[in-house]
């Protein structure tokens, strides 16, 4: 977006359960959702695989704290 890029980095662990490990979002990304939008899309990812989310990285597990809707993937 606009030259930068946004990341997030995650391993599967197992046929049904997705890692994530990292996200990072650039300075000139910040307050803009993009780290959010990162979060959702592998939410919606996992969904449509029917795979669960464990989220290691901080920023990801804050994320789906604030979103109820977003917990039905969650690991455990």
């Amino acid at each position: 977006m606009d030259g930068h890029e946004a990341e997030m980095t995650w391993s599967r662990a197992g046929a049904a359960t997705i890692i994530i490990d990292h996200t990072a979002v650039p300075g000139a990304l910040r307050g803009r959702g993009v780290g959010q939008a990162l979060v959702r899309r592998a939410v919606e990812d996992a969904r449509a695989e029917g795979r669960r989310i464990v989220p290691l990285c901080p920023f990801a597990r804050a994320q789906i704290a604030r979103h109820p809707q977003w917990q039905d993937v969650l690991e455990g």
